[in-house]
């Protein structure tokens, strides 16, 4: 089997949930020897070194860039905002600028592929009613209902968005969804099949000494950003002071400091820092899908605190290792308790060991994809 995955950005960046995605499913088809081209945006952080690394640990075979423009110019003002205006598909959810659709071509006319991944459902016009494909297989993995992440924006229609969203959707041969919510709602409006694929977290648990009370990995995002104010200024203030926190992404640059919270803005491989810890936190007001940073948790087998969002893609929303309470009283009550009662502690720690194993294992999601491409 010959595959072509489209990914927009580094794999090996894995700051974010969805480069840590791109770079499992990289692992999946590396295990099951399966060849795989790579095709991503020309980006600066993208390198030469990068994409030898990517080929030494034989997760690809080629890996082909897409040119990024900036935006302006008579070039690109008739060559992509032109045809955009009177595109049927929503402004958002084609994300091709100049020459990109070209590029990706000369790909598909240079090789065969048996299957065609393409990440976003903003990214399916690269293979909508391409005459390239030579009866390859077009899947989107869609990590996000984009609909909901649009809603922010001045020209936002609910109706037009989730209706291009939906089209496009049903223009591939298959649909992946991430969480049960999103493979539940596409169903309802597409007649493509859509398969659930969580997120795989291969677990890399050590024993350690736990130097760690409280972990809470976020990036900089408008979500984050909100909870990330909400922890501080609500839960904070009712933990013990002895109880130390650390906090690991961008989501530092909007943390004021204080006396037991460890900023670090980025750490490559966080397995030695979940090793270290005894409970994660994920505070989350708003935002759709799965939380990556749960299911990280869960792999290393450490009981989560998390608000209501925080258990969103999930298959099971109890007895999966995540205490759930949008209180701030109730939620600093749990930290508490997981911090100073053992017993409590175990059989939470316990609950995620199991959860994992079943639903989110290397093992359950290989299976999973298995059934999928074969």
């Amino acid at each position: 089997m010959k595959v072509l995955y489209f990914f927009p950005g580094n794999p090996l960046v894995r700051s974010q949930g969805n480069h840590v995605r791109a770079y499992t499913l990289l692992q999946y088809f590396k295990a099951k020897n399966i060849t795989l081209d790579l095709v991503a945006e020309a980006d600066k952080h993208f390198t030469e070194q990068d994409v030898e690394a990517l080929k030494s640990q034989k997760l690809v075979n080629q890996v082909h860039f897409l040119p990024k423009h900036k935006k302006g110019g008579l070039s690109y003002f008739l060559k992509v905002s032109i045809p955009k205006l009177f595109s049927k598909i929503p402004k958002p959810f084609d994300r091709r600028q100049l020459n990109q659709q070209q590029a990706f071509n000369k790909v598909l006319q240079a090789n065969t592929y048996d299957k065609i991944i393409v990440s976003y459902s903003c990214w399916i016009p690269l293979v909508l009613d391409n005459p390239y494909l030579k009866g390859a297989t077009t899947i989107v993995d869609t990590h996000d209902f984009l609909t909901s992440q649009f809603k922010s924006r001045k020209d936002f229609n609910l109706g037009k968005f989730f209706e291009g969203e939906m089209k496009l959707l049903n223009s591939v041969d298959q649909v992946w969804a991430i969480s049960v919510e999103e493979k539940y709602l596409f169903e309802q409006f597409i007649k493509t099949p859509v398969h659930l694929v969580p997120h795989l977290t291969t677990s890399k648990i050590q024993s350690t000494t736990k130097t760690i009370d409280v972990l809470y990995v976020a990036s900089e995002n408008e979500h984050n950003i909100v909870a990330a104010q909400w922890f501080f200024n609500k839960v904070y203030p009712l933990l013990e002071t002895n109880i130390s926190i650390t906090v690991v992404g961008k989501i530092n640059k909007h943390i004021k400091d204080y006396p037991n919270v460890n900023k670090i803005n980025y750490v490559e491989d966080l397995s030695a820092t979940y090793n270290a810890s005894k409970v994660v936190i994920c505070p989350m007001l708003s935002g759709t899908g799965l939380k990556i940073k749960v299911v990280e948790a869960l792999s290393f087998n450490l009981p989560v605190v998390c608000n209501t969002r925080g258990v969103d893609g999930l298959i099971n929303k109890v007895d999966n290792g995540c205490l759930v309470t949008d209180n701030a009283t109730k939620f600093a009550a749990y930290i508490t308790q997981l911090i100073n009662d053992s017993s409590f502690y175990e059989a939470n720690k316990q609950k995620a060991n199991l959860f994992y194993e079943e639903f989110l294992s290397e093992k359950a999601v290989y299976s999973t994809l298995d059934q999928i491409l074969n």
